[in-house]
């Protein structure tokens, strides 16, 4: 990936998550599926679980970013399971709770691949020209809590200056409450709007969201 992003004229830099910096593990997404549908003791094929989980993984992120809103995680795997007939009445938070804690287990073995080239260097030279960096990123099954466990895991958190997710915000991109919430928590460094870059691979969410909002925004193009 080539990066071709303006550090020299900007003070700040906010960076999406998915599809900007990092990708999925090839496998995880299939031994997560597999993990729903023993835990939950569904009765359906392992193809229509990962048909149901790709389907409401993609349509909550789709109206996340319509409205504005953050659908719970474990909403999200409420309508899952109602989708494949399992009584929803007969599913408990606990298990829920459970169930997240496994799919974190899973998460962090089988981990996200780094996409951005040299990423590391780069925001160790962001941060050795004095100035911030910060993570914005709309989260679906996989919350701010356990992304920030990887970026640890990872030692990038030790250039994040401060971590901002839809799902501790309860706002999603491109809503500008939640870019709104980036200029805040920079607010003691008295900086413009167009000081600050939101860097992203999403041309709504990203790229709209934050030029809308005022700050500079650069697309990732893949």
């Amino acid at each position: 990936m080539k990066t071709d992003i303006d550090i020299h004229n900007h003070a700040h830099f906010s960076f999406d998550l998915w599809l900007t910096l990092i990708k999925s593990h090839p496998e995880f997404k299939a031994k997560r599926v597999e993990l729903f549908s023993s835990f939950f003791k569904i009765r359906k094929s392992i193809d229509e679980v990962a048909r149901m989980v790709k389907y409401y993984d993609d349509l909550c992120n789709n109206m996340n970013e319509l409205t504005g809103g953050n659908i719970d995680t474990f909403e999200m795997y409420l309508l899952i399971l109602a989708s494949l007939q399992v009584d929803i009445k007969e599913v408990n938070k606990e298990a829920l709770k459970d169930f997240y804690i496994r799919s974190e287990e899973l998460f962090l073995e089988y981990k996200p691949i780094i996409i951005f080239k040299n990423l590391h260097d780069f925001f160790k030279e962001i941060k050795d020209q004095g100035k911030t960096i910060n993570i914005l990123s709309n989260t679906g099954f996989i919350k701010g809590k356990t992304m920030r466990k990887f970026l640890m895991e990872e030692n990038l958190d030790q250039y994040i200056d401060f971590h901002i997710y839809s799902d501790e915000t309860h706002c999603s991109k491109p809503n500008p409450l939640i870019f709104q919430e980036v200029n805040k928590k920079i607010n003691h460094k008295k900086l413009e709007k167009d000081q600050i870059l939101h860097v992203g691979d999403n041309p709504i969410a990203d790229y709209k969201g934050a030029k809308d909002f005022g700050f500079n925004a650069h697309l990732i193009k893949h």
